[in-house]
């Protein structure tokens, strides 16, 4: 990295709908370099694209971002002095730039219509438009001085495309993948202003990557192919010195390696892809993602991080704060990273293990909310004690605990039935008496008072602690019972016991 940049990084996505787990570890990774390197991490919307734009997309961007802990430090909702944030806000400053690359024969006027690029597409299925046939078209370079000026004045539509040389190399030092080389003579003469007088995102980048002094460039490895015409660009406009150094990300591939991993594949084999929920506001379709799926951000951010970096280490779990200060840009893997979703959700449990009851509580709020129920956090709190290690998400936490907040409405009776007889019943009668006089009410006192029970009545352990459980939960599962015991109460484990045995004798 070169030592006098002040880093400065972006992330810039455009707001078209839900953000991908890839847009986010983009985004990470920027963040990461910048918080390593004392840098500034800003956030540009690019929405030059009207047609795609969505309505709701860039709040729900800030909204991904802050979920994960990216705060921006500009942004279109904390300006700097590089504003504005929004690439169509910025529409004014493009078309200066096309036409000063126009008057140094760097571009082009192209006055063809969408009907007549159809038309050639139609004949030629691998159309593009280039130094092979630009002189066959409707443009500047193939019409007179006086024909181009006289549409311009005519007010005639045209976009201006970049005039890609016909046979040169453009080579630059990948922050990741090293040297890099492109043949010019295959890259077609994109275009750099739209006839609506909006730019494409090829000069969009460049210009608002120089005037936001952009020192490096995290983006996906899909935008290699347009390197060259970015790199041509900031030598066109007589800022090749001040290009930012790049790196273009790994993709993130499917379970199987099999090309990028896509939505389609989260609906197909039952995971999330997209960070939070997005509802298309034109279909009205749900997609489920990573928050709602009851991931911790902790965890989803630790998952993201070692999808394509590691820091030389076994180590798994990382803090935030471990991330920004082991990232190195020469641990990051020129390979796809397969998306493991078994995985993720290992990373979401071993953070719930570790995260402090305190910051989980509001979530399992949420949850017991849900369902109708609400709880003293000091009882939520004993709770979570015994079955934080349980889950997976925060949601299991009503799978794991709900005995705990409701009384059982069937019981997993059919292990217990076949073997159940009088002596049973009694021993149950017997226990109910026994604990109904006692006074210290504590999982260390109801142990062996039980137990010292069944001892005194000749059964075996097994036939009478399934049983219990059973009372209590309603089936074969739980923490400790005695703990249980404990927590439900003395009213509560009576009455349990007194609701459940008509079931184990009927």
């Amino acid at each position: 990295m070169s030592s006098q940049k002040q880093v400065r990084v972006r992330f810039a996505p455009s707001p078209t709908g839900g953000l991908h787990l890839g847009g986010v570890r983009t985004a990470l990774f920027n963040y990461l370099f910048a918080k390593h390197h004392g840098g500034e991490f800003i956030l540009r919307i690019e929405d030059t694209d009207q047609t795609r734009f969505v309505p709701g997309a860039e709040e729900y961007i800030m909204e991904c971002l802050a979920w994960c802990g990216l705060n921006p430090d500009e942004s279109p909702a904390k300006e700097g002095k590089f504003g504005p944030y929004r690439q169509s806000e910025r529409k004014p400053s493009y078309r200066q730039y096309a036409e000063q690359l126009v008057a140094a024969g760097k571009a082009y006027y192209a006055f063809d219509t969408p009907e007549e690029l159809d038309q050639q597409r139609q004949l030629q299925p691998n159309f593009r438009y280039s130094h092979e046939n630009r002189l066959d078209l409707r443009n500047s370079l193939s019409l007179s001085d006086e024909e181009t000026a006289k549409l311009l004045a005519e007010g005639a539509p045209h976009t201006i495309r970049i005039k890609m040389p016909e046979d040169e190399h453009v080579s630059f030092e990948d922050m990741i993948r090293g040297r890099v080389t492109f043949e010019t003579k295959l890259v077609d003469d994109k275009v750099l202003l739209k006839a609506d007088g909006m730019p494409t995102y090829h000069l969009a980048v460049v210009v608002d990557d120089h005037a936001m002094e952009i020192s490096h460039v995290f983006r996906g490895e899909e935008w290699l192919p347009s390197a060259p015409v970015h790199i041509l660009l900031w030598e066109y406009l007589g800022w090749k010195d001040e290009m930012p150094e790049w790196a273009h990300l790994p993709l993130i591939l499917k379970p199987d390696g099999n090309g990028k991993l896509s939505k389609r594949d989260g609906d197909r084999l039952g995971f999330p892809v997209y960070a939070m929920n997005w509802t298309d506001p034109k279909t009205g379709d749900l997609t489920v993602g990573f928050r709602e799926r009851g991931f911790l951000p902790e965890a989803f951010v630790n998952m993201l991080a070692l999808l394509g970096w590691n820091d030389g280490t076994d180590q798994e779990l990382f803090h935030m704060e471990e991330l920004i200060e082991k990232f190195s840009v020469d641990r990051i893997s020129k390979a796809g990273a397969k998306f493991d979703f078994e995985k993720a959700k290992w990373y979401n449990q071993e953070w719930i293990k570790q995260t402090l009851n305190a910051d989980l509580l509001p979530q399992v709020n949420a949850v017991l909310k849900e369902h109708g129920v609400e709880a003293d956090d000091n009882f939520t709190n004993s709770i979570l004690d015994l079955v934080k290690e349980r889950l997976i998400y925060i949601e299991d936490f009503w799978e794991q605990a709900s005995f705990f907040y409701i009384k059982p409405a069937q019981y997993d009776v059919d292990a217990v039935k076949p073997k159940w007889n009088a002596d049973k019943t009694a021993f149950f009668q017997d226990v109910a008496k026994t604990f109904a006089e006692q006074d210290t009410w504590t999982a260390e006192a109801l142990e062996p008072l039980f137990k010292d029970k069944i001892a005194a009545s000749g059964m075996k352990m097994g036939e009478l602690m399934m049983p219990f459980r059973i009372m209590l939960v309603g089936g074969k599962f739980g923490p400790d019972v005695f703990k249980i015991t404990e927590l439900l109460g003395k009213e509560a484990v009576l009455d349990r016991i007194q609701a459940a045995l008509p079931q184990f004798e009927g």
